[in-house]
Order: structure tokens, then sequence, then C-alpha cells
């Protein structure tokens, strides 16, 4: 399968995809062979509001929609088909499990990526629609996946918890308050032995930023971390390969699309 570069994104909310895959992305904007896929289940209408957004809780999940488009137009790199599914920001899990699984199996069916990424069973913050998708579409994936071409390769998103640690060093040593990884929303890490891919998003971290700072609404999301720290933490991304099976002690790759 050498050469594979088609590329689906699953996630929850407008911005989950920036903080997620909008390095990789950049990394191959210019590769005439990849094809982008992005499906949100929401458009994160119920979301916050940052003071200064213009956004209204009437008007929040269209405006959440254009600051994610703007977003890739900021990264330079659009997607090549980008669905939103329309279900409520924070109701995903009152979603019968079996139509949303087969609503994303359809579009995953029509493009038959090689590379999925979505979230994992710790949903990176424990939010309920970062479970609920991440859940649906492995096994929407898992569904089509002996079809033949494509389904080489299920990445769930994480964070190390030693970056965790980390962080909240830097934090307590500034005098703000540290993460705390047993509270809904905060972020939370997998065992750093579990990450199986590390992509090293260093050259396009400042193409990043700039999609980031496009969900204006969601500002506080990054208001903890200095401007060091935040380049620090969008310079990496990291997957835990949920499918295929990993031996145990196989060290990371250094991009979604190695060995395919």
């Amino acid at each position: 399968m050498s050469g594979a570069r088609r590329l689906a994104v699953v996630v929850a909310h407008p911005d989950d995809d920036t903080f997620g895959c909008a390095g990789t992305v950049a990394l191959h904007a210019d590769d005439p062979q990849l094809r982008f896929v992005l499906i949100h289940a929401t458009n994160g209408g119920a979301g916050q509001i940052a003071p200064g957004s213009g956004a209204t809780r009437e008007t929040l999940g269209s405006v959440r929609e254009e600051e994610d488009r703007r977003s890739w137009i900021a990264l330079g790199r659009e997607p090549d088909r980008h669905e939103w599914l329309g279900y409520t920001d924070g109701g995903l899990a009152d979603v019968p499990f079996g139509e949303l699984v087969a609503r994303i199996a359809a579009i995953l069916a029509e493009e038959r990526p090689d590379v999925m990424i979505t979230f994992g069973p710790e949903g990176i913050t424990a939010h309920p629609d970062h479970v609920t998708v991440g859940r649906a579409a492995t096994e929407a994936f898992a569904s089509l996946r002996d079809g033949g071409d494509g389904f080489a390769r299920v990445l769930h998103q994480a964070i190390k918890r030693s970056d965790i640690d980390a962080w909240n060093e830097r934090l307590v040593a500034a005098g703000k308050e540290p993460i705390d990884p047993t509270q809904m929303f905060q972020p939370r890490g997998v065992p750093d032995d579990t990450i199986g891919v590390e992509v090293d998003c260093t050259s396009v971290v400042d193409r990043k930023l700039a999609a980031l700072r496009e969900h204006r609404t969601q500002a506080g999301d990054t208001g903890t971390f200095d401007e060091g720290d935040l380049r620090e933490a969008l310079a990496r991304e990291q997957h835990v390969i949920a499918w295929p099976p990993t031996p145990p002690g196989t060290p990371p790759l250094g991009d979604v699309f190695e060995g395919l």
C-alpha cells in the first residue's frame, strides 16, 4: 500500500480537529496523494462563548462551523470533503448508537480511508461526546476494514501522562491551578508506552497555531497556557494505534501513514 494517503478524521466538535490532526495535515499539505475527509458529529453549539467573539447562544453553532472552515484556510489545506452530521452538542450519548455508527460508516465506505483518526476511550478530556463519537467511528471502521482497499489503521488521539505531569509542574511553578485529570473536561493522559504514533509538528506549529486562533469563541480552552507552553503542546500529535494490533515495545511511528 505504498504511497497511501487517504485520511479520515472523525470528531465531535469544531476545534477537536485542529488540536488533533492539523499538524499532520499541514505536513502533507503539498502532497498530491493526500485526500483529507473530515467528519464533525456536532457544530459545538453548547460550547463556551469567549468575550468579544461576537457569538450568541443562538448563533454559536453556525459561528463555530465558520470558525472551523476558516481554521483550515489559515492552515493552508482545507478538507477535500467535510461532513457535519448535525447532532446536538452534548447529546451524542443519547443518539441511537447504531444510527451514529451507520452514518459514519456510510461516509467511510465511500471514501475508504487508509487511516482514520478519532478519539479513544478516555476522549482526551472524558467529554461524553468525544467518547461516544470515538467508539462509534472505531466500530464503523471495523465493520468495513475487511472489504479490500483502504482501512489500514485506526488512530486514537492521545496525550502522554508524562506530558500532563510536566505541564502541571510548570503551572504550579507559575502559581496557576494544575490540570486535574480526574475532573470532566480536563485533559487526561494515557501510559507513555501505549503511544504508537508521535508526529513532530515543529516545522508547521505556526500554521497550527494560526488555525487554532480562528476558533475565537473557544479562546478560553488555551488561556491556561502561556505562548511557549502552547507552542510546545501543539508541536506534537500523539496517537494510540487502536488497529491493527501492535506488538508491545514497538517504537512509535513518526507519521500517521508510515509503513502503509
